[in-house]
């Protein structure tokens, strides 16, 4: 949280980031209910506005990541590689969650540092005259949320794509269609359960997250939540409430957009 308390101006700290508590001679506040005007505050302050916004769209970008990522993952595992393969790329993919996500956080600093492993490589092989700084932005926080949620979308996209009949895929290849056809018009439209159910985990996570922007951010990338925990950590507890069920209410809102774009219903959804 310093990093954070340094970004700020001394305007902002008195004000602009933490509304101050209403004045003694005005109505009495009981901590933890949520007022009309801690909503507003959200439309009418700049700096919580912004964030808000950049917190949304990064959430987005690392679901669609994810997505790219495992959808040809998932793909190999049900339909490509053999049995005993399936199992020890399992192996593979389940034993670092074994580890607590805080500590793989922490290893992702590690190696994305300025002495970390990343920076020693590249300069080893001369691609860098000097260490790069990863974590400036928000392309670290976006890596880190990719590798620490992948799970969540490799796995319902491989249980939807396991049910698939392989003979529909043999038929289509056996009558000339191309890969791309066969995904388009075959794969996907059996995965789309799982895609939803996917991208639907894989943002509400990655939106609700604290530990990777904390650790892996700059005080450029503050994430909403990171809002949200530092108003209850200064006893701000109406407008931290207030704007977690406003990124509650986001997440829903999600959840229903992604079951209309992937045309799933809920029995689908939950099956």
């Amino acid at each position: 949280m310093d990093d954070f308390h340094d970004y700020l101006s001394p305007a902002d700290s008195t004000g602009l980031f933490f509304p101050p508590p209403a004045s003694p001679a005005g109505p009495r506040r009981t901590p933890g209910y949520v007022y009309p005007e801690n909503y507003v505050t959200l439309a009418t302050n700049t700096l919580h506005r912004t964030i808000f916004i950049k917190t949304i769209w990064s959430s987005l970008l690392v679901t669609f990541l994810a997505l790219v990522l495992c959808y040809p993952v998932a793909f190999y595992l049900a339909k490509t590689a053999r049995r005993s393969m399936v199992s020890l790329l399992m192996m593979g993919i389940i034993v670092p969650y074994w580890i607590n996500e805080l500590l793989r956080i922490f290893a992702w600093q590690l190696i994305l540092s300025d002495a970390g492993i990343l920076n020693q490589l590249l300069l080893w092989l001369q691609v860098i005259a000097e260490p790069i700084n990863f974590r400036a932005g928000n392309s670290a926080v976006i890596l880190g949320m990719v590798y620490a949620y992948i799970l969540f979308m490799i796995f319902p996209l491989y249980n939807a794509m396991e049910s698939l009949d392989t003979n529909q895929i043999d038929g289509a290849r056996d009558l000339g269609a191309s890969w791309l056809r066969i995904h388009w018009k075959i794969v996907i439209p059996h995965a789309k359960p799982g895609m939803a159910v996917g991208c639907i985990m894989t943002f509400m996570l990655a939106a609700g997250s604290v530990a990777a922007p904390q650790l892996l951010g700059s005080p450029s990338s503050f994430w909403f939540t990171q809002i949200i925990y530092t108003n209850y950590e200064t006893a701000n507890w109406n407008l931290g409430t207030a704007y977690a069920e406003v990124l509650a209410l986001l997440c829903l809102v999600f959840m229903f957009v992604m079951l209309r774009i992937f045309r799933v219903g809920l029995r689908q959804f939950v099956r």
